[in-house]
């Protein structure tokens, strides 16, 4: 069933900064996509291989103002709509996506393209607030690829982000959704908690430096950390997934996650930039 998506994320810079990020077509091709065109209020264009269906531009801009964009965008056959709001506060800036015809099952079946909108939407988002602030971007999605791999620096010591990662509690704060973690070779990883969420299984784990995750059709997650010079070199890989329907719903959501992971152990006063209840899902 198609369900409305609501998402919204401060952003610590000016609305104008902001603004910009959205509305320039070199910006856009910084932390949205491979290629991008705009000429408002008339066109509003992006693809390539960091885009869904990025084969050729499927949009259509239906509205630009000094405080909204919104467009349409034919996915899989379907006009869907999306629009940013942009609402300046003292310090930064709220930012609200919404997005129609998502389907949560879609995301989970990998039936559609659509289905990846909610956590293509969140990496996008993020890999914007990095931008307008400055912070080195996450790995953008090539949709054209089945290697699911992806790198960051973590300005903090390999024992602290080993903790983040296999401790529930601190995984549930990073992750804006409860996770209950068994960490040991056989444990449970349960996305919504261990009395009513979806329970992976721990395959792999090397305490201080790898922990792999089997999450059934969509393949396994792997964490592998690695010390530079007081810093964490973090990989991501996804494999072991069904390579004509790669997961890129779950991949997508998966690499999301790694900015507030990287906020979380970089920053002393770390607050989420995720406002809306409806946080992006990642499986």
């Amino acid at each position: 069933m198609s369900e409305p998506l609501t998402v919204r994320a401060r952003l610590a810079a000016p609305v104008e900064a902001v603004r910009h990020a959205l509305t320039d077509p070199a910006e856009l091709r910084v932390w949205l996509a491979e290629h991008a065109e705009v000429e408002l209020p008339n066109r509003y264009e992006f693809w390539g291989r960091y885009t869904p269906e990025g084969d050729a531009p499927h949009q259509r801009l239906l509205h630009a103002d000094e405080r909204t964009l919104r467009f349409a965008w034919t996915l899989d056959g379907v006009e869907t709509t999306t629009e940013f709001e942009w609402t300046p506060e003292e310090k930064s800036t709220v930012l609200t996506l919404r997005q129609s015809h998502f389907d949560f099952a879609e995301a989970m079946s990998g039936s559609s393209i659509r289905g990846a909108l909610q956590t293509f939407w969140a990496l996008s988002i993020a890999n914007l607030a990095a931008q307008v602030e400055g912070k080195p971007l996450l790995p953008r999605t090539d949709f054209t690829s089945t290697d699911l791999r992806a790198e960051l620096t973590i300005a903090a010591p390999t024992d602290r982000v080993w903790t983040s990662l296999t401790d529930s509690e601190q995984a549930t704060a990073w992750f804006g959704y409860p996770i209950g973690i068994e960490p040991w070779v056989g444990g449970r990883y349960a996305m919504g908690g261990f009395e009513t969420g979806y329970a992976a299984k721990v395959i792999d784990l090397e305490p201080g430096r790898k922990i792999s995750v089997d999450w059934g059709p969509v393949g396994v997650s792997t964490w592998e950390l690695a010390d530079s010079d007081g810093k964490t070199k973090l990989t991501l890989v996804q494999s072991g997934f069904d390579q004509g329907n790669p997961p890129y719903a779950a991949w997508c959501g998966n690499v999301s996650g790694l900015y507030e992971l990287r906020r979380f152990n970089e920053m002393a006063d770390w607050q989420p930039i995720w406002l809306s209840e409806e946080l992006p899902t990642r499986a």
